[in-house]
């Protein structure tokens, strides 16, 4: 029995005080198929020039013991992929879903100057891992290169990933493309939806409650035009969510299709702030759970 189903639901009370978007879901790491077709999957062990691929947990010395998340495993998987709209037909390809199909992963959307979607989160998600390690974690990308000659991984891979090798959490990082341009964060769970995510839903909704803390404190506005305005959905529709074992989330980080947020979201700064608002809520949830 993993430690977040015996959590107390004292914790699930206090989670449930603190107080949907239109982008899709996908994966990545890197493998090469038939030219000239090049798909970004997750493979554990992928090493490339400026990437030292999945990380092996934080730092080596001897007080790796002492840092507050040694012997963690944490997937992070950066949303979509820069090429993927260059391949409709791999990425239009039907693939599990949860109880039904989905097409392998979608274009995500942009801001309205063309700022990608997978570029927000491929860096959120670099940065994220940084701070992660830096707290002992191991760390797993979904994908590890942003490329327009890449499509992938389809939304059932990154789904799964971490389920074989054990991990303690997953987070899904994306942004909203939201035409109604008000800002704002919303974070997905899974719902309670037997027999693929029953037995997630409460450690993924703290785990959500967790994130949400994580980018209030940063002062990030919650998104009001969406899931009743409370910063907090649940979706029954997402392979990324429906095929995870482990306590799982997709964040929308904000609105790209909201003037305020994309100053936000394209800046260095901005991405920053992002990545250590979700190693706080990451850590906060970890802490609980133990």
């Amino acid at each position: 029995m993993r430690w977040w189903t015996s959590a107390a639901a004292g914790v699930l009370a206090l989670a449930a005080t603190a107080a949907s978007g239109t982008s899709g879901a996908g994966q990545s790491a890197s493998q090469t198929l038939p030219s000239p077709v090049v798909r970004d999957a997750p493979v554990v062990g992928d090493a490339l020039v400026g990437d030292a691929g999945p990380s092996g947990g934080g730092r080596t010395t001897g007080t790796a013991g002492r840092l507050p998340l040694h012997g963690i495993t944490v997937v992070v998987d950066p949303g979509h992929q820069l090429g993927n709209a260059r391949h409709p037909r791999q990425i239009s390809r039907q693939v599990p879903a949860g109880g039904f199909t989905k097409p392998c992963n979608t274009t995500g959307t942009a801001t309205s100057g063309g700022y990608p979607e997978a570029t927000f989160a491929f860096r959120v998600s670099r940065r994220l891992r940084a701070q992660l390690e830096r707290l002992g974690a191991r760390v797993v990308l979904s994908r590890y290169r942003n490329s327009y000659a890449l499509w992938g991984p389809c939304v059932d891979e990154r789904g799964r990933l971490g389920n074989r090798m054990g991990a303690d959490v997953k987070v899904s990082v994306h942004g909203d493309g939201s035409t109604s341009g008000r800002p704002g964060f919303h974070v997905i769970a899974p719902t309670d939806r037997a027999p693929w995510t029953s037995d997630i839903y409460r450690p993924s909704r703290r785990l959500a409650y967790a994130i949400k803390r994580g980018l209030l404190a940063a002062r990030f506005p919650v998104a009001g035009y969406v899931a009743g305005g409370d910063g907090i959905d649940f979706r029954s529709d997402l392979a990324t969510l429906n095929l995870s074992n482990i306590p799982t989330v997709l964040v929308e980080c904000g609105n790209l299709r909201s003037r305020h947020d994309a100053a936000v979201m394209t800046s260095r700064h901005g991405q920053y702030r992002y990545a250590h608002a979700l190693a706080r809520g990451i850590r906060a949830f970890l802490r609980l759970g133990h």
